[in-house]
């Protein structure tokens, strides 16, 4: 059962974060508004306070909530952190414990971007029946090969995957000092930069940014990520849940191949929005129109 506990928020975030206990930890979340829940997931390395823009825009044609993923924003750090500590199917388990915890078990929209996209898609598959619709935006959609992943971009994923991995991420902060800012094409203000650095101020919480690359589905590696994106992969290929597909202009890892395979989807719908791979910082008014727009016909 959630709790009353409520944190407050600096002044460009107009949401105060509710605590939940899932297993031995507790996550962090926002709720607001009230109806059928629009659950709102965010990726590596940010926290709900992505969609901080996006959900005023929805807030009076749902109950919003927006999680902080286990070890991310405000949500408690697991013990011991290490190699494997933050797996996807330990991101996943967790998630499932939410919706359970917080009551999001029916008639439920998903707004979906980087690493929620994967959970977000998963948990779907796992519940078709209790899906209403899905949104996102820069997702992992297939399991990809290296031609298949930014040109700029492959030389960093690859050491933050191999033994260097550790040094650039753990020691340098890398995720969140430059690849951040780099794919936020309006720009990142200091404010903002240094909210999502908060949870990753000592090297050793910097563990989930270092697991979510290693876990990317490349190359058939790791081999159980691989068989979770082809599953819910195939699921959304044939499924006739309505989808929103928001897609970024000029974007960073939903092009090519994956938005071809996209477009492909049934009951798509597709509206384009500017910005990089961190889509709800560059245009969080446009994807919150889009959304106001569709979620009145779910029905």
């Amino acid at each position: 059962m959630a709790d009353d506990v409520r944190t407050p928020v600096p002044a460009d975030d107009p949401f105060p974060r509710s605590r939940v206990r899932v297993g031995e930890q507790e996550m962090a979340y926002v709720d607001t508004g009230s109806g059928d829940p629009i659950v709102f997931l965010h990726g590596n390395p940010t926290s709900s306070y992505l969609w901080r823009n996006v959900i005023p825009h929805v807030q009076h044609l749902g109950r919003c909530i927006a999680p902080d993923l286990i070890g991310m924003g405000e949500s408690d750090k697991l013990p011991d952190p290490g190699p494997g500590t933050y797996s996807f199917d330990r991101h996943a388990q967790f998630l499932a414990g939410f919706m359970r915890a917080v009551g999001a078990t029916e008639r439920v929209t998903l707004v979906l971007h980087d690493w929620g996209s994967a959970l977000g898609f998963d948990w779907a598959a796992e519940n078709p029946g209790a899906v209403r619709g899905i949104a996102f935006t820069e997702a992992i959609v297939t399991p990809v090969i290296w031609a298949d992943w930014p040109r700029a971009a492959k030389p960093v994923f690859q050491a933050m995957r191999g033994p260097d991995g550790e040094r650039k991420v753990l020691d340098q902060n890398v995720f969140v000092e430059k690849i951040l800012p780099a794919e936020v094409r309006r720009g990142l203000s200091p404010e903002a930069h240094d909210r999502y650095r908060a949870p990753f101020r000592e090297r050793e919480d910097r563990w989930p940014t270092l697991e979510w690359p290693r876990q990317i589905p490349i190359e058939h590696a790791p081999p159980d990520v691989h068989d979770v994106v082809s599953r819910y992969g195939q699921w959304l290929a044939h499924s006739e849940v309505p989808k929103l597909f928001l897609n970024a202009d000029p974007g960073s890892i939903l092009v090519g191949r994956q938005r071809k395979l996209v477009r492909r989807w049934p009951a798509l719908t597709e509206v384009t929005v500017p910005g990089g791979h961190f889509v709800p910082e560059d245009s969080p008014d446009e994807i919150g129109r889009a959304l106001a727009d569709w979620v009145p016909t779910l029905g």
